[in-house]
């Protein structure tokens, strides 16, 4: 039987919806809630959050500092596409009297204020005639209302609830310096509850596992430029290659560039790159064109190279999303997957990957009791309708 494609993405009509939540003004915030509730949050986060309860103006309160941004998951400057979309709310806000709120799922904005800001947004979308510009300002504002509207209300390091906030559960453990992953994530699963991929970092630290969101510029050319310096196959992306056929961890790795070192404990070498794309299923379609695009330009080759799961099984995610197809799983239980294939190869099993695999699965059984948990805590349903839409 042949290896099945594979694709860490997930399916909005069967995620979890997070639940409703009251209006909230993002002029009002408790640090002292913070703390009481999620001690685990960062230390980045309170302090951004006691200068806006000390400043007197709702321009101070809407901005975000490089400490809050780069506290949920990131190294990276604050991109300045949102910093535009920031400044323009400002100015928005300043002309208006209607009180700014936030709240619901993706921390949206509501009340008059939303209906000043969208119609806003629509006339400055349309006059952007590059389709690029469209994509830049439809990634920032999705990702600056979702910074805003889930400040006081998301654990910065889980991007869950602060009452359900998973983080003293979680269990840290390093991975082998040889790999590095990238979550090339859409914006609308940036801090979104039930998101996998932030697991990977929360487990293995932003520089093993780094985010990069769809259409922000910065992000996209730090990603790329570590492409560039790795070398000849040293990237690989997880994602079901449609134009040939699909190559397993063992038809990459078993003969490549590591069999030298079998035995050896210690090795310097460059690190090998995977791409996880992550987002909906309909989303990860244009991200895949996106970076297929990118790689014809830039390395002048029309395929990615793209690998496939051979041992690829249903993640225990899906008792509460059920898998849609038998070759798609969540974006943590995919990175599961790569390392416990790549741990049967003899020239890496030195570097304990089934352990570090292990420690994912502990993982994404901490996230899948703590939204269960939620669900039940609110009188909403633990199961969802199975799908077996396209199974093999």
């Amino acid at each position: 039987m042949p290896p099945l494609g594979w694709v860490a993405a997930r399916w909005g009509a069967a995620s979890i919806a997070s639940p409703a939540l009251p209006s909230k003004s993002i002029w009002r915030t408790s640090a002292s809630l913070q703390a009481r509730i999620c001690p685990l949050i960062s230390s980045s986060m309170s302090s951004a959050t006691a200068a806006t309860e000390s400043s007197g103006g709702r321009e101070d309160q809407m901005a975000i500092s490089l400490d809050e941004w780069q506290g949920w998951g990131t190294s990276s400057p604050v991109p300045t596409t949102v910093t535009e979309v920031i400044e323009n709310m400002k100015v928005l806000a300043r002309d208006s009297d209607a009180p700014v709120t936030f709240g619901g799922s993706g921390g949206k904005l509501r009340g008059r204020f939303k209906d000043q800001e969208d119609k806003k947004h629509r006339s400055v979308y349309e006059s952007l005639g590059d389709s690029e510009k469209k994509l830049q300002f439809f990634a920032a504002r999705q990702i600056a209302c979702r910074l805003l509207g889930n400040r006081e209300h998301l654990c910065q390091k889980c991007w869950l609830a602060m009452e359900d906030c998973m983080c003293s559960k979680l269990v840290k453990s390093p991975l082998w310096s040889g790999i590095k992953f990238w979550l090339y994530m859409h914006p609308k699963d940036f801090l979104r509850q039930n998101n996998t991929g932030k697991l990977l970092w929360q487990i293995f630290g932003i520089q093993s596992a780094a985010l990069c969101l769809f259409g922000i510029p910065e992000q996209e050319d730090i990603m790329w430029n570590a492409f560039r310096d790795s070398g000849k196959g040293m990237v690989w992306f997880l994602y079901p290659n449609q134009n040939e056929s699909p190559k397993s961890v063992q038809d990459v790795f078993w003969g490549g560039p590591f069999t030298s070192f079998e035995g050896q404990k210690e090795i310097c070498v460059k690190q090998l790159n995977f791409v996880l794309i992550d987002g909906t299923w309909s989303n990860s379609a244009a991200m895949f064109r996106r970076v297929k695009e990118r790689w014809t330009l830039t390395r002048g080759e029309e395929n990615l190279p793209c690998l496939c799961l051979s041992t690829l099984g249903a993640s225990v995610m899906h008792k509460l999303r059920p898998q849609p197809a038998w070759d798609r799983t969540c974006t943590a239980a995919a990175a599961a997957g790569i390392l416990s294939e790549m741990h049967l190869i003899p020239s890496l099993s030195m570097h304990g990957l089934d352990k570090q695999a292990e420690a994912i699965e502990d993982a994404l059984d901490v996230l899948l009791d703590a939204l269960v948990k939620r669900r039940l805590r609110m009188g909403r349903s633990i199961t969802r309708r199975e799908r077996h839409n396209n199974c093999i």
